[in-house]
């Protein structure tokens, strides 16, 4: 992705591979070996800290780049925000597309940054606005009772059994990201005040956290550790079918099928996010404090958390429970 790429096409372009082929070679080999160090695309993608987003991001700008070949739009504001447009027409949602705009947003700030396009040129695609979600999702979470029955769905008899009750503990105990879970070491369970904490963990945008880890949550790390006799580096690892240690980290998407088929077993669609999420419902129904919640989930700003848990809307105690209301007949 040379400074002619970021050109307003004048010529219709040969055919280009699928996005999805086109990051599967870029993303194949580590480093992105595939592409020149100071490649645009390369720089973005090594400048993101957790694998989902690089994935994400990278599926954005090859779409991008793949459309805009496509449609001869020129990579300025109107381009962008003609895409935009595109991207609303297929009904994605907000965030969603939200999303794709940031990683076309930093990729003109990298292309400025490396000399391929002009400063004022990467000011205007940022310019960009974002679609605007009326009302907040309130996305998904557990009872108590179903994450009661969900971390004791894996059999704590096997070795598989004891690995996946260990990263349910993680993600429901602790609220942690997937991203977070797959990267933790036994290393960084370590004690602080007289309690287990993992201590400055870096999340979501390179924001720094500590997060107490509950008594139970640690008894789970090491049945596992020590049923899997590992003692150093990654606390989950991948495992073949027949219950075999066969790699020594584990990935998100090897977490995000772990949950679901978990959640299968207790008739429920759970998504990792929405372990997460359970963490802090559970947390703020037990009388936990808002800004600990925060702290714990690393939010930027307690308006965050507040969206995140829905905090401003009781479902418990409706408002509209009370209309007074019933039926007489039938």
């Amino acid at each position: 992705m040379t400074a002619s790429a970021f050109a307003a096409p004048v010529e219709p372009p040969p055919p280009e591979p699928a996005p999805e082929s086109n990051l599967g070679q870029i993303l194949a080999k580590a480093g992105h070996s595939t592409r020149p160090p100071d490649d645009p695309l390369t720089l973005v993608l090594n400048s993101l800290d957790s694998q989902e987003t690089k994935r994400h991001y990278g599926r954005a700008l090859l779409e991008f780049a793949q459309w805009r070949q496509q449609e001869r739009q020129p990579f300025d504001l109107a381009g962008l925000s003609a895409w935009r447009n595109h991207l609303k027409e297929r009904g994605l949602s907000p965030s969603t597309v939200n999303q794709k705009l940031a990683a076309v947003r930093k990729l003109a700030r990298t292309a400025a940054a490396a000399g391929l396009i002009p400063a004022a040129q990467a000011a205007a695609v940022a310019a960009a606005p974002n679609v605007r979600q009326l009302g907040h999702r309130m996305g998904n979470w557990l009872s108590q009772e179903q994450a009661q029955a969900l971390i004791e769905a894996p059999s704590p008899s096997t070795l598989k059994g004891k690995r996946d009750r260990c990263a349910l503990a993680l993600l429901v105990g602790c609220g942690l990201r997937r991203d977070e879970a797959v990267r933790l070491n036994l290393e960084d369970i370590q004690q602080r005040e007289g309690r287990w904490v993992i201590p400055d963990l870096r999340g979501k945008h390179g924001r720094i956290r500590t997060v107490p880890v509950p008594s139970w949550v640690k008894a789970a790390v090491d049945r596992w550790a020590e049923a899997a006799q590992i003692s150093t580096g990654r606390i989950l690892r991948g495992m073949n079918r027949h219950g075999q240690i066969t790699h020594d980290s584990l990935t998100g998407t090897a977490v995000l099928d772990l949950a679901a088929r978990y959640g299968r077993t207790i008739d429920v669609e759970v998504r990792p996010h929405d372990l997460r999420r359970t963490c802090a419902k559970l947390c703020r129904k037990h009388g936990g404090e808002l800004e600990q919640i925060q702290i714990l989930l690393g939010h930027a700003s307690i308006q965050t958390t507040e969206r995140y848990l829905g905090t401003k809307q009781d479902l418990t105690h409706a408002p509209n429970d009370r209309l007074g209301l019933r039926w007489k007949t039938g």
